[in-house]
């Protein structure tokens, strides 16, 4: 005769009992993990294997060894897979060492018209020269292995991430400065508004800039309009007609937001006195007019000096960004609002046209002034 069946006790914490409860329930734990919780839970209700199988619908003995697992290793450790051995890798750590210092370096360096790797490339270089190099495993080298070594150590040769480097040794001391601007736009703000006024005309602070090659583009058909269950978006032949470019001389107050601007075929040293007029023109001539601009050869000419030395002593001042430094400038947020919400995908028949449409946008603009503010770095201001 048969003995008596031996129950397992299996005990558990408090602890366990609540994340097994939570495993069971949840919906984005591996199926494996719930259908596991919910066995020792079940069998610490009723310590039946046969009981459990028949309730959940699993053979016995998988209940059988879920509940032992969970003895030896414990409750949480028995509802994932115990680690196999698994089959050796052929691939050795030496081979994808040197294949991931291979993609370090440029596909051109080592004769290829390439200036970047592919990984298609890449394997097949690998499978012609790893041998050679010692690792007889790249003989069959596949694209797919290629990627996953290369995702391990995160590397991808086939991508270019652009950065800007800094050229100007007094980097740190111009940035200072164009900062230091900013922080007076923040005291006159903060001085009128506890004051309950308008700012003073005594000062105006002009962030200005250029945006030069803005396309005159028109197109050979008519655009077709959205209609509702044919078409959800604008249609438009692919062909167009060039009609020359324009460039936007533009400058916006940081106390009131408002724009100033003139488009013109070229940006030279004319069109950038020109635009210093219109400022002129635009302000008391009690007010001292303060810009924050690059380095453009037009805005440091001959032509321009001699412009700004027969002007009022303290009428303009300019405060430069440092080289490769445009990010500092203001006006280049205004300039992206500008390309994203009116130049993206414009069409027009002349250049005229366009020029009419840029003007119209800064009347746009102008009725509902955006006052344009910077943080980032402001308290490092010198």
């Amino acid at each position: 005769m048969a003995g008596r069946r031996k129950v397992i006790e299996l005990a558990m914490s408090e602890e366990d009992l609540a994340a097994l409860r939570a495993i069971a329930r949840s919906r984005t734990e591996p199926a494996s993990r719930v259908e596991r919780g919910r066995m020792l839970l079940a069998y610490r209700e009723d310590p039946s294997f046969f009981a459990v199988g028949r309730a959940l619908g699993v053979h016995h003995q998988t209940v059988q060894r879920c509940i032992e697992r969970a003895l030896v290793y414990g409750a949480m450790a028995a509802l994932d897979d115990c680690p196999r051995p698994g089959k050796e890798p052929t691939i050795t750590a030496e081979a994808k060492a040197w294949l991931v210092s291979l993609a370090c370096r440029k596909a051109k360096d080592l004769g290829y018209p390439h200036e970047l790797w592919t990984t298609r490339l890449l394997a097949r270089h690998s499978r012609e020269h790893g041998p050679a190099e010692g690792h007889a495993c790249l003989a069959k080298l596949a694209q797919g292995t290629v990627c996953k070594i290369l995702n391990e150590q995160e590397v991808k040769p086939h991508k270019v991430r652009y950065y800007l480097e800094r050229r100007d040794p007094e980097f740190k001391q111009k940035m200072a400065e164009v900062l230091c601007v900013y922080r007076e736009v923040k005291l006159i703000k903060e001085t009128a508004a506890a004051a309950k006024q308008q700012p003073s005309d005594a000062l105006a602070i002009v962030s200005y800039d250029e945006k030069p090659g803005i396309q005159a583009i028109a197109t050979t058909a008519p655009d077709l309009p959205p209609a509702p269950g044919r078409h959800a978006t604008l249609a438009r032949d692919y062909e167009y007609k060039r009609h020359g470019t324009v460039s936007l001389l533009a400058g916006i107050d940081l106390i009131t937001g408002q724009v100033h601007a003139l488009v013109k075929d070229r940006h030279r040293s004319r069109e950038f006195i020109e635009f210093l007029k219109l400022l002129d023109a635009a302000y008391p001539s009690h007010t001292a007019i303060k810009l924050i601009l690059d380095n453009h050869s037009a805005h440091i000419s001959k032509e321009t000096k001699a412009w700004l030395a027969e002007q009022p002593t303290g009428r303009f001042q300019f405060t430069f960004t440092p080289k490769h430094g445009s990010w500092l400038n203001l006006i280049e947020g205004f300039f992206s609002k500008l390309a994203r919400s009116v130049l993206r995908h414009i069409r027009v028949a002349s250049k005229q046209e366009l020029k009419n449409r840029i003007m119209a946008a800064m009347d746009e603009f102008n009725r509902h002034p955006v006052v344009h503010t910077w943080s980032y770095k402001l308290d490092q201001a010198a």
